[in-house]
């Protein structure tokens, strides 16, 4: 089966489903060809019998390898006439066929040895989220084999394997990456682009660990000072108040008057803060964080200058209760919550929202204090 690179992601595959398997690699028809996939197959899954799913499996060529390598397969694919061809190719291996989508298979809690998944993230709207399932579909020490690629040369597509293995960092112990450009026997001929094996070994549910970041929100009567972010490939061009992370043996008292005094020049005492808010917020696509909002009083530790012009194109002071638009949606709803007098906030972000604040979009949720009104109370 021939087909142009720009047309893949309107591919009907049931009506493909007859030619599929014309392509080298996807019909496996040539015994050398086949032979370098069975090898590369025994390398990557684990010894049989394993548990093998195989995720979007086409018309079931690698399942067969397989499966004839003893392993227990259930395959999936959410083409129809693709799993009816993968039913008929597996006929008599033991191997189970299904109908539905590759990101969330219907597989009703079942956990399995390994998980292959051969050119099919890249057609998924958000590869990260399908990963993160995929990985709970496995057992401990389970692998997770992905055979991605980034095809074509006028306008590629596809996905880098740096991209994946950053995904896969938080997810698994190991993660080993595999060219296959060079091997012309899987392809049936030579190719020019790039392709790779990607190996993940998960080792079970890990102790989940977040970043603390601090933040400082320096009062000036009803104003608070902002800074708007420059050159750090992040959030560049918005407003921020004086922000960054704890370091090693830091506490959040101490990184915050660090921070204050990288940022802004203000070389404050811990007796100059004040917590304001705690919340726990996650940007779009990435992990989560806690976040902890200090105060202090403008003159407390000098007065604010642009302590680093690379990454910050200027300081304003602007009114709490008519703060802009352009800021962090994190940090404005942070501030927004602390001129309400909450103090506890959770700030989620939809990995398709927008980092600048959306006013249309808010994600923030106060959370109520134990004492509160609706909260727990001492006994008289």
């Amino acid at each position: 089966m021939t087909m142009d690179i720009d047309d893949l992601g309107n591919v009907d595959w049931d009506e493909a489903a007859a030619r599929f398997d014309d392509a080298p690699d996807h019909g496996l028809r040539d015994l050398g060809v086949r032979a370098a996939w069975a090898d590369r197959l025994a390398q990557w899954l684990p010894p049989a019998p394993a548990d093998v799913l195989d995720l979007g499996c086409g018309t079931g060529s690698l399942a067969l390898l397989a499966a004839e390598r003893g392993h227990r397969v259930t395959a999936v694919d959410s083409a129809p006439r693709m799993a009816e061809r993968a039913r008929a190719k597996l006929s008599g291996t033991g191997a189970e066929v299904l109908v539905g989508d590759a990101s969330r298979p219907p597989l009703d809690g079942r956990r399995f040895d390994a998980v292959l998944v051969r050119h099919v993230l890249w057609t998924l709207p958000d590869p990260e989220s399908a990963l993160r399932h995929w990985c709970t579909l496995l057992r401990p020490g389970g692998r997770l084999v992905l055979i991605e690629g980034v095809w074509g040369e006028q306008s590629p597509v596809g996905l880098p394997a740096a991209r994946l293995t950053r995904a896969l960092a938080p997810l698994a112990g190991r993660v080993h990456t595999e060219s296959l450009s060079s091997d012309a026997r899987l392809w049936g001929g030579p190719v020019t682009d790039e392709r790779y094996a990607l190996v993940a070994v998960v080792d079970g549910p890990r102790r989940h660990r977040e970043v603390v970041d601090v933040h400082l929100i320096v009062r000036r009567g009803g104003e608070v000072l902002l800074a708007r972010r420059a050159n750090t490939g992040y959030a560049d061009g918005l407003l921020h108040a004086p922000s960054g992370h704890t370091e090693d043996g830091e506490d959040v008292r101490e990184a915050v008057i660090r921070e204050a005094e990288e940022e802004v020049g203000l070389r404050l005492a811990p007796q100059d803060l004040r917590v304001a808010l705690v919340m726990q917020h996650r940007g779009p696509g990435t992990a989560p964080r806690i976040g902890w909002f200090f105060e202090a009083d403008h003159g407390a530790g000098g007065t604010p200058v642009n302590g680093e012009p690379d990454k910050c194109s200027e300081l304003g002071w602007y009114a709490l209760d008519a703060l802009p638009d352009d800021m962090v949606a994190y940090c404005r709803a942070g501030l927004d919550a602390y001129r309400a007098g909450e103090r506890f906030v959770l700030h989620w972000h939809e990995d398709d929202d927008p980092i600048a604040y959306d006013p249309k979009s808010p994600r923030a949720v106060p959370l109520p204090m134990s004492g509160g009104e609706g909260g727990a109370r001492w006994p008289e």
